[in-house]
């Protein structure tokens, strides 16, 4: 006798969504970092000392053809698909000037025969050189997305405070004028929150992810008990959070958030969770206690990489090759490492980092590592 599917493993299966991604992101062992970073233990049949945790990396930087893929994209599946059974032209959202997400916005919109409209905002206070006009706000021109770049007058300049167009992760006025817009000119547009992450369906992607990964453990022959993942709109985190709980293995998700505002940010990631366990089962709750974020290796702001963060990406560049960014994945791999060293991870654990993507902004960041700055990891 077959055994039915849970809930919300049915429920998910029947949701629609397009086919962006490869297919299910590969799972990478990282020994050297492991080495790097990890205490060791004697084995019993050896001297030789061998890491007591291991680390493997979900490589959702390379799930997808579309201009980089990365964790947007794996969401966007879910949206998309719902864009075009309303009869959407256009794809409306907001991002850094440097956004991961306004890129994999303009490359569904693309693949999908849609238009994107993009609005970048100024939401990091710094203006190293070309950081307007190279990584991912290229490629997105390149993809032929129409690109408005936030004026400093709207509280968005390079210096730029907390006005419109600072960093925030709620919704913009700017989007609803975009849409208003579009509507005006008799299309119809699909307004897609920062993230893609407030949005009905935005956890979706990685609950996905987080029975991937279950599948993927039987084929290894393992269990991951620590999940590590970056935190700032919330999606990402929320969606795993929900996989992890409706499992019932045990395992625990820990974000690290990267946003500078992490108040904001844990009750975003609350609230998708929620939000999204009941959308796949109604009797689904989502106790406190599984909504972990981590809010030390921010370095205080949102998109500004501090000394932490550029040696956790040198260490996994030098070690495993393994190439983050400094707005997400660098602080996300600090935080991990932190983790490992102080004992919090403890030995004995299988620890799967979730690398979301984000490389396309390293050319932007280029000045941060200056030869003379990167000498000591």
């Amino acid at each position: 006798m077959t055994t039915p599917l849970p809930t919300y493993l049915s429920t998910l299966q029947h949701i629609p969504k397009l086919p962006f991604l490869f297919g299910p992101s590969p799972i990478q062992p990282l020994p050297r970092l492991t080495r790097a970073i990890c205490p060791t233990s004697t084995s019993t049949t050896t001297s030789d000392p061998t890491p007591a945790i291991t680390i493997h990396a979900k490589r959702e930087d390379c799930n997808s053809p579309l201009a980089y893929g990365g964790n947007k994209v794996r969401k966007l599946a879910y949206l998309v698909a719902d864009a075009q059974a309303r009869a959407c032209t256009t794809l409306v959202s907001v991002g850094g000037i440097q956004s991961n997400h306004t890129r994999a916005v303009t490359a569904v919109a693309a693949a999908a025969g849609m238009q994107a409209i993009t609005v970048q905002e100024w939401w990091v206070p710094i203006d190293p050189p070309l950081y307007a006009e190279t990584g991912n706000i290229l490629l997105s021109r390149l993809m032929g997305g129409d690109v408005r770049v936030g004026a400093a007058e709207e509280g968005g300049g390079g210096e730029g405070g907390e006005g419109e167009g600072g960093f925030g992760i709620g919704h913009k006025e700017a989007t609803r004028r975009v849409c208003r817009e579009v509507e005006e000119k008799g299309g119809k547009p699909y307004y897609i929150p920062a993230g893609a992450s407030d949005h009905e369906l935005g956890g979706l992607g990685f609950v996905e992810c987080m029975v991937e990964i279950g599948e993927q453990e039987r084929e290894l022959g393992m269990f991951f008990d620590t999940v590590i993942v970056c935190s700032v709109t919330g999606s990402s985190h929320a969606g795993l959070i929900v996989g992890a709980v409706a499992e019932g293995k045990g395992r625990k998700v820990v974000g690290i958030d990267a946003s500078g505002k992490p108040e904001e940010t844990k009750e975003q990631v609350t609230r998708i969770a929620r939000n999204t366990a009941k959308l796949l089962d109604l009797n689904l709750e989502i106790p406190d206690s599984a909504i972990i974020l981590d809010d030390r290796f921010h370095e205080g702001i949102y998109g500004v990489p501090g000394a932490s963060t550029i040696k956790a990406m040198q260490l996994a560049a030098r070690t495993d090759a393994i190439i983050t960014d400094p707005v997400y994945e660098g602080k996300s791999m600090a935080g991990m490492i932190q983790l490992i060293r102080e004992g919090t991870i403890r030995s004995g654990s299988n620890v799967l980092y979730i690398h979301l993507g984000g490389q396309p902004a390293l050319n932007a960041y280029s000045s941060y590592f200056e030869t003379e700055s990167v000498k000591d990891v």
